[in-house]
């Protein structure tokens, strides 16, 4: 190997995290108290601060990060701290409104007085329906009831004396039948008249009786008007003191309940509410139909059903604001709905009292918390929250989107809110609305931002031990060990993808401390140890490891070829990289290249095939960039090259390996063989800088797998960016490997550090004779002659193909054939 790039080299010590145990300041997590805050999320809480201090509308907070953060748990804990401080909301019921019945009426009361409301009308309703039947009972009732009788029996049978005497003077008789048909017969000296006298009376006689019963009818028809007259008085008389008694009953019940409740909208209803009472009072009765359980299967309504109050924002038991957490924010769930009900006839039927609430209302006044991507799969729920955070007003409706026709027609008054709503949604899905809805920042104007991970340092590590502990005590794990914690530290550093950070995202953290202890349990153990974290890991590794697995079988079958020793011209290591769900591994792709005299240029063979992505195309461009700045300042470049991942077969992006064939292509056009024992990752820059890339660790132990699979032969590695050496974070076989000499990280910032690192000679420059760059640009200079290239007026080149036996010194054979 060839000292010159031992500078290269990363040291063991380089490729993992250091971390004592003993520095942690703890055997076990039994000694630590749990952990009670979200650790690293300073930023997200003074967007909350924010959020939460400013009442006016609009200012809702959009939480954004991705699941596992803790961004939920973070927020309920400071929703229920700062809800603690306030006051606790109004109450509101629905009440029916006795003008218009289809528009129930929206009442606000303080704090608890709502179930009190309903309890009173409640006990009002029964004290009339057990009092009101006694008083009509009682005997003064009955006395009084007796004698507006007798007057106006009285004053019946006064008119009826009239009638007779009326009679007699015009010489009839009056004769009450007991159907109560009244008939007039003539009278003869004081006396009727027989039948045989009145077929003896002459046309004249008949003709004049005749004439003295139709004027009595006329008498008749205008006493029984009198009649009616007088039952009509004496019904409004009766009902007049059965009115007077009920008042005695009901004014006593109402004034209490207005001195309970004094608020003016509560007041004004139950001065409706009594004179209604009042013109119904045959509905307190001892018969009452409706509530026989027939009439109930019938669907018959409710006899006090006006007299209800339906409580649909109760905070009785609420200390302070309430915070509601909606699991399920379905358009039922989030506004209410207004239920219906179908009898056993199929009618169908519904009232003020189905007016159900949703999490809006029930947080009026405080805090609502959703996940917003499960509210916009559900059908109209987008639209109806910004109606109702627009307007500030919550109109609850009947919802039922498939149902051809409504039952409904109430129309309840719309209640005003003051909800906080919190919304707790993926980044992606905050831009996506912040470009395809113009009302979203309107409404969400403060953004939450949670942080992947936090700094690594003691405080940090001390969380993690923490949040370990607290884990233990919660779900009855076994106690961690401090190495054992340690591990879980290099585990959430390499999440991170930095020696220097922790990640946040808590929900694997827990997933790998439960795995954790399950294999210290099988193991018989009474605490976790490194090694029962390690198997955890490894484990995972394995479960998910299928398809990488194939992928390294067929490389050791040569089905995938790939060259791990010797020296190959135009022909390079790469280290994709595979994204799978939760699985994530490189391996090494075989990049060559191919050049040759021509005009063409540089030929993406992935991109000719539509195999590639936009930031791929961006890669190689840039090659062509760098060829420019490095080559083309002296003479042109007139060549033709084309670069491929061999067996690919799929989509490729990204330009993590760019700086892979950028060596590659340079090897074929100076003709210097590249090692094969080396794979190589990195993006790269026009002016030959290698730039960092994701997934590092994935790739260096990709391809060290296929390496200890063919066999370690000490000299094979991974060339890597410098800047990327603090994300290295290597699997300990790897780190053990590389301590024996059997395996090798090198770690360049340029091009030229490459190329010394890949063919042992100096880079260079084109000026400077036996390097790499003064070679490459002799044989570009090769290619040239054998061109003749003619200038065309404004800058444009003409090119001629010369024939080989025209050219005094035509150029070797290169390998392949570019473009």
């Amino acid at each position: 190997m060839n000292d010159t790039t031992e500078r290269f080299k990363l040291a063991p010590s380089e490729l993992s995290l250091q971390l004592d145990p003993a520095e942690l300041g703890f055997r076990t997590t039994a000694e630590l108290e749990p952990l009670a805050d979200v650790v690293g999320q300073g930023r997200a809480l003074s967007a909350l601060d924010l959020g939460l201090s400013i009442r006016q509308r609009g200012y809702n907070i959009y939480i954004c990060g991705e699941s596992g953060t803790g961004r939920k748990r973070l927020v309920q804990q400071v929703l229920t701290e700062r809800a603690k401080q306030a006051t606790p909301p109004s109450d509101w019921v629905y009440v029916h409104h006795f003008g218009e019945p289809d528009t129930p009426l929206a009442i606000r009361l303080p704090s608890g007085h709502g179930c009190r409301l309903r309890a009173a009308l409640d006990q009002l309703v029964r004290r009339m329906r057990e009092d009101l039947p006694k008083s009509l009972k009682a005997e003064d009732f009955s006395t009084e009831r007796d004698r507006l009788g007798a007057t106006f029996e009285a004053r019946s049978e006064a008119l009826y004396h009239e009638l007779v005497k009326r009679a007699q003077q015009l010489g009839m008789l009056v004769n009450r039948l007991p159907n109560g048909v009244v008939a007039f017969v003539p009278l003869k000296d004081g006396r009727p008249m027989e039948s045989k006298e009145l077929e003896q009376l002459t046309d004249a006689e008949r003709a004049d009786i005749e004439h003295r019963q139709e004027a009595l009818r006329d008498d008749v028809a205008r006493l029984m008007i009198k009649q009616q007259e007088l039952m009509r008085e004496l019904r409004a008389a009766v009902e007049e003191i059965v009115h007077s008694y009920a008042r005695r009953i009901l004014d006593p019940l109402i004034a209490q309940t207005k001195r309970d409740f004094p608020d003016e909208p509560v007041v004004a209803w139950l001065d409706q509410l009594r004179d209604h009472m009042i013109a119904n009072l045959d509905r307190f009765q001892e018969e009452r139909p409706a509530e026989n359980p027939q009439a109930a299967m019938m669907g018959r309504d409710d006899p006090w059903l006006e007299y209800r109050v339906n409580v649909v924002a109760d905070n009785s038991a609420v200390q302070g604001a309430p915070v509601i957490v909606e699991l399920s924010p379905s358009y039922k769930n989030l506004f209410g709905t207004i239920e219906r009900e179908v009898n056993l006839f199929g009618r169908v039927s519904t009232d003020f009292t189905r007016i159900k609430p949703g999490s809006l209302l029930r947080a009026n006044g405080g805090y609502l918390v959703f996940d917003l991507e499960d509210a916009l799969t559900e059908p109209l729920v987008w639209k109806q929250l910004k109606r109702t955070l627009q307007s500030g007003l919550l109109l609850t409706e009947t919802y039922d989107p498939f149902a051809f026709f409504t039952s409904s027609a109430l129309k309840p008054q719309p209640i005003p809110i003051d909800t906080k709503v919190i919304a707790i949604g993926s980044p992606a899905l905050y831009y996506f609305l912040l470009h395809a809805d113009d009302d979203f920042p309107n409404l969400f104007k403060v953004r939450a931002d949670f942080e992947p991970e936090a700094p690594r340092d003691a405080d940090g590590q001390l969380a993690y031990a923490r949040f370990i502990a607290r884990m233990v005590r919660a779900e009855g794990l076994l106690p961690f060990a401090a190495s054992a914690v340690a591990e879980v530290i290099r585990f959430g550093t390499r999440e991170a993808g930095h020696t220097r950070k922790l990640s946040v995202e808590l929900g694997k953290v827990g997933d790998l401390v439960r795995e954790a202890d399950y294999w210290a349990k099988c193991a018989g153990g009474d605490r976790v140890e490194a090694a029962h974290v390690e198997k955890a890991l490894d484990q995972r590794t394995y479960r998910s490891g299928r398809i990488a697995a194939k992928i390294r079988e067929m490389i050791a079958e040569g089905a995938l070829r790939i060259s791990l020793e010797g020296h190959r011209v135009g022909q390079i290591n790469g280290l994709p990289l595979i994204e799978l769900g939760d699985q994530r591994f490189g391996w090494p792709s075989r990049v060559s290249a191919s050049v040759g005299v021509g005009r063409e240029g540089l030929v993406n063979i992935e991109r000719e095939c539509e195999l590639s992505g936009d930031i791929h195309n961006k890669g190689v461009l840039i090659l062509e960039g760098y060829l420019r700045n490095r080559y083309a300042q002296t003479h042109p470049l007139a060549v033709s090259a084309s670069l491929v991942f061999e067996q690919s077969y799929g989509w490729i992006e990204g330009d993590s390996a760019s700086s892979a064939e950028l060596y590659c292509l340079l090897s074929a056009l100076a003709a210097v063989p590249l090692r094969q024992d080396i794979a190589v990752t990195g993006s790269v820059n026009q002016h030959g800088e290698v730039q960092v890339v994701g997934g590092i660790n994935e790739k260096i132990e990709g391809f060290f797998e296929v390496c200890r699979q063919k066999g370690l032969t000490g000299t094979q590695g991974v060339c890597i960016p410098r800047t990327n050496a603090p994300h290295v974070m290597l699997h300990r076989d790897v780190v053990e490997a590389v301590r024996a000499g059997q395996f090798h990280v090198w770690a360049v910032d340029t091009i030229a550090e490459g190329i010394e690192l890949l063919t042992g000679m100096p880079a260079g420059d084109i000026d400077q004779e036996g390097t790499f760059h003064y070679q490459l640009d002799q044989r570009l200079l090769q290619i040239l002659s054998a061109l003749e290239v003619e200038p065309v007026g404004g800058g444009v080149s003409r090119t001629r193909v010369v024939e080989a036996d025209e050219s005094p010194a035509a150029p070797p054979p290169l390998p392949g054939n570019w473009g």
